[in-house]
């Protein structure tokens, strides 16, 4: 195999796992922050992350989709991409959460490079 390509496809792969860790994180940090939000000890609102979230609970359970769900494999892939993306949005907006709480994230895992 041509390690130029090999190469590719391991690039690729470390940034799909970024994407991953991201929604992992996404979904770690939206509740707690939910918490101290409703109990008032975190301002400003984090309103973009609210919108991201129930943008993606929405697109989740909606029966409209960009593909529907009857064409089995593809109509359920579409879906964990979207909702993944707009999970990746709520990471993003979670940022300074993040910092207020003092919870650090790697670089090589924020592929945006903001700390």
């Amino acid at each position: 195999m041509n390690p130029l390509r090999l190469f590719s496809q391991f690039s690729r792969l470390k940034q799909r796992g970024g994407a991953l860790a991201r929604i992992g994180r996404a979904f770690r940090i939206f509740g707690p922050m939910t918490v101290d939000v409703v109990k008032g000890r975190y301002r400003p609102v984090p309103w973009s992350a609210f919108a991201w979230m129930a943008l993606a609970l929405v697109y989740l359970v909606s029966p409209f989709d960009l593909i529907p769900d009857f064409l089995m494999i593809i109509g359920v892939i579409d879906d964990i991409f979207i909702v993944g993306w707009l999970l990746t949005r709520v990471d993003r907006a979670l940022a300074g959460y993040r910092r207020w709480k003092g919870i650090e994230v790697d670089f090589e895992e924020d592929s945006d490079g903001a700390k």
